[in-house]
C-alpha cells in the first residue's frame, strides 16, 4: 500500500464556503501566494515525518482567486526535495498541451536527477481554458475541433517525451512537430538526430493519467500508463476500475492483480466524531464546488437513475458523503470505510486529498497526524494479502461496464477528462 497526499495549493481564505466571496471575485496577493509555497515545504516535511510515501502538487496558472497557485511542478519538486530526503514527488498533473515537450522532458528529467529519482510522472490534457489559451494551447469539448486538436497535441507530445527519455538519440516527424527540424546545420554537419541532456533518474520512466471519458480509457490502457481516479461516486469507480483492467488486458498479454497500475483518489477529513469532522470538511467541501462544478467536476456524481448530475447541481457535503466521494468522519469510521473499499477493489495506492480552501497550515497538519495515526496503520496492516493475491477481476456490485463502455462524453466529461 503506497499511500500519498495530494495537494491544490489553496492559499488562506478564511471565508470559504457557499456564502463566501464568490470565487472569480477573489483575488490574493504576493504575500498569501508565497506564504502557501513555505506551507508546501511544511506539508511535505510533515508527510515525510507520518511516513507517507508521496507528495503530489497540480500545474495552473494565473489563478488570483488562490484556490491553485503552483505553475510549475517540477520546480517546486525540485525545492522540495532539497529540504526532504525521502518522500516521492508527484504531478497531478502537468498539463502537457501548455509546454514544449522537449522542455518538459527536460525539467522533469533534471527535478529527477537532483532528487535522485524521487519524482512521479503525471500528466493530463488541462482544464482551464484561460490558462490554456494564453499558453498556446487550445481547450474544446464533446469532439470539437479544438477537442479533437487537443487530444492529438497531446498523443503527439507523449510520445515525443517516451523517445527522449528513452532512447540515447531520437527524431521525430509529426503533425505538429519536426524534430530536429529538416535542413538543419551545426558547425558543418548535418543534424538529423538529437539527445535530451540528462536523462531522467530512473528510466523507463512509470505515467500516471486521469481517466474518465471512454476514449481517455482506452488510451492510458492501450499506453500502459497507470491510471488515477478522483472525485467518483462508487458505482462510478467501481466500474472505470474494472474497465481499465479489461482494457489493459485486452491491449496486453500480462494479467493485472484488482488493484494494479491504478490510485484512488479520495478527500478524506477526520475528526473525534463524525459531526466534528463535518464542522472541519464542511466550508471547505462547499467552496470546492464553487470552484470546481462550473467545470463539470460532479460528472461523475450519478442520480437515483445513474445519470451524471449536471454542473449546475452543487453537492452538499451529506450528498458527497453519500456518493462516496467524500470520507468524513472519526479515525475508526474513515479507516473502515477506507477498509472496505481497498478489499473490494484491492487498492495498492491511496492518496489522500486532505487541504481543503480554507484550511490553514495547523489544520492540514492535524489531518495529516490524523489520517496516519488511525487510518494509515490499517490499511499497511492488510496490504500485504490483498496485494500478493493472484490477478482476478473485481465483481461489479451495482451498475453495470456498459455504462461507461457505451457511453459517449458529453461537454463536461470531457472537460473532467483533461487533466485532473
Amino acid at each position: 500500500m503506497q499511500l500519498g497526499v495530494f495537494l491544490f495549493g489553496n492559499v488562506d481564505m478564511p471565508d470559504a464556503g457557499y456564502g463566501g466571496t464568490e470565487p472569480q471575485d477573489r483575488r490574493y496577493g504576493q504575500a498569501d501566494i508565497v506564504k502557501q509555497y513555505d506551507d508546501c515545504f511544511a506539508y511535505a516535511s510533515a508527510a515525510e515525518r507520518l511516513g507517507y510515501d508521496a507528495l503530489w502538487l497540480t500545474e495552473h496558472h494565473f489563478q488570483h482567486e488562490g484556490y491553485e497557485v503552483v505553475p510549475n511542478i517540477a520546480l517546486l519538486s525540485a525545492m522540495i526535495a532539497m529540504k526532504t530526503e525521502r518522500i516521492k514527488l508527484g504531478g497531478m498533473f502537468h498539463v502537457l498541451p501548455q509546454w514544449h515537450p522537449l522542455r518538459f522532458a527536460e525539467d522533469f528529467a533534471m527535478a529527477d536527477v537532483v532528487s535522485r529519482g524521487r519524482m512521479i510522472c503525471g500528466i493530463g490534457r488541462g482544464t482551464v481554458p484561460r490558462e490554456s489559451t494564453a499558453l498556446g494551447a487550445r481547450m474544446g469539448w464533446n469532439d470539437s475541433a479544438d477537442d479533437l486538436y487537443n487530444r492529438e497535441l497531446f498523443e503527439e507530445q507523449v510520445e515525443i517525451v517516451k523517445k527522449a527519455w528513452h532512447h540515447e538519440t531520437f527524431s521525430h516527424r509529426g503533425k505538429q512537430y519536426t524534430l530536429p527540424a529538416d535542413g538543419l546545420d551545426d558547425r558543418g554537419r548535418d543534424v538529423t538526430t538529437l539527445t535530451l541532456i540528462p536523462k531522467p533518474w530512473n528510466v523507463p520512466v512509470e505515467i500516471w493519467q486521469p481517466v474518465t471519458s471512454p476514449k481517455t480509457y482506452e488510451y492510458v490502457a492501450r499506453e500502459r500508463h497507470k491510471a488515477v481516479y478522483w472525485v467518483m461516486s462508487t458505482a462510478r469507480l467501481r466500474q472505470g476500475w474494472r474497465l481499465y483492467q479489461d482494457l489493459y488486458e485486452r491491449h496486453h498479454a500480462d494479467r493485472l492483480r484488482r488493484g494494479e497500475s491504478r490510485m484512488l483518489v479520495i478527500n478524506v477529513t477526520i475528526g473525534d466524531d463524525a459531526e466534528h469532522a463535518k464542522a472541519i470538511a464542511r466550508d471547505g467541501h462547499d467552496e470546492f464546488w464553487r470552484f470546481l462544478a462550473p467545470y463539470g467536476r460532479q460528472v461523475n456524481y450519478l442520480d437515483e437513475h445513474g445519470k451524471s448530475w449536471p454542473n449546475t447541481r452543487y453537492p452538499t457535503l451529506e450528498e458527497s458523503m453519500e456518493q462516496g466521494a467524500w470520507v468524513v468522519g472519526s479515525g475508526d469510521e474513515v479507516a473502515d470505510r477506507l477498509a472496505r473499499l481497498q478489499h473490494e477493489l484491492g487498492i495498492e495506492y491511496l492518496t489522500i486529498f486532505p487541504q481543503l480552501p480554507g484550511m490553514g497550515r495547523a489544520v492540514v497538519i492535524d489531518q495529516l497526524e490524523r489520517f496516519a495515526r488511525h487510518v494509515a496503520p490499517v490499511l499497511r496492516s492488510r496490504a500485504a494479502a490483498i496485494e500478493s493475491a493472484p490477478p482476478s477481476r473485481i465483481e461489479l456490485t451495482d451498475g453495470r461496464l456498459s455504462a461507461i463502455e457505451g457511453h459517449q462524453a458529453t461537454t463536461r466529461e470531457s472537460i473532467a477528462a483533461h487533466g485532473r
